[in-house]
């Protein structure tokens, strides 16, 4: 390339020279610089050439990444969308054994109910004993009177043939804890009973321990078992009349979900 290009610019050169008449050392001077102009446009062409073959090969590359990261991308939407097709069977399949497990529960729970209700038949009649069950959580409600005599808090001997009636049936619950509550009515303690039972708290919290002691007596496991004391501060009834303040003053026996 490089001759044939000195060749025209020569007789350009020669043709100018017989024109103007140019002297040798301008002539010289001439090829020189054109030859310099070309080295340089052809040292550029050359930069140009190794630019645009490196700018392809990078071009190949992106090319070739971009490819691998659409196959990667796939590969991951892919596996993503089977665990989540996986986490929903699995929910599906946990909220059909909590709905099975919710409704044997409540199943055994009216079991429990209506043994306990032909059991004691005689002493709901009587109203001396009410039963209820709500959301899996059945409650044995127990009137003082059939229970304890007044001011005391040691189960009298007709309280205790009651007890076991209810025991009976709490041995065959093993998916419960059962909770004994004392609850009296808003009266406050006076007299000598103060020494021993200041407020309604304490009576009501001996009253609930000793029921408590009474069934791990006969064979509950202690582990099931805890007494509450809820004194005056949770009536079922109006603390103005007699009749209200007898409802109050009970032991509940709650069966409840284990924690």
């Amino acid at each position: 390339m490089r001759k044939p290009f000195l060749t025209i610019i020569a007789l350009s050169l020669v043709t100018l020279g017989a024109a103007a008449c140019v002297s040798k050392s301008e002539y010289t001077k001439a090829v020189d610089s054109a030859e310099v102009r070309y080295n340089a446009l052809e040292a550029q062409n050359a930069r140009l050439k190794s630019d645009l073959a490196d700018a392809s090969k990078r071009n190949e590359q992106l090319a070739a990444d971009q490819a691998q990261l659409e196959r990667t991308l796939a590969s991951k939407s892919g596996e993503l969308g089977k665990t989540i097709v996986d986490l929903r069977q699995r929910v599906s399949g946990l909220e059909r054994e909590l709905a099975e497990s919710t409704k044997a529960r409540e199943e055994k729970v009216s079991s429990t109910y209506e043994q306990l209700v032909a059991k004691m038949k005689g002493e709901i009649d009587k109203g001396q004993v009410t039963i209820s069950e709500l959301k899996g959580k059945l409650t044995v409600n127990m009137v003082e009177a059939i229970l304890f005599d007044s001011g005391k808090a040691e189960v009298k001997q007709e309280g205790l043939v009651v007890l076991g009636k209810v025991i009976e049936i709490l041995k065959t619950v093993n998916d419960k804890s059962i909770r004994i509550e004392g609850h009296t009515d808003n009266k406050p303690i006076v007299g000598p009973l103060t020494q021993r039972y200041p407020t309604n708290w304490e009576l009501s919290a001996a009253r609930a321990i000793n029921v408590a002691r009474y069934v791990q007596k006969q064979g509950i496991e202690p582990t099931k078992l805890s007494a509450a004391a809820f004194g005056e501060f949770k009536p079922v009834a109006d603390n103005a009349t007699p009749e209200g303040r007898a409802k109050n003053r009970r032991i509940e026996i709650v069966m409840v979900p284990k924690e």
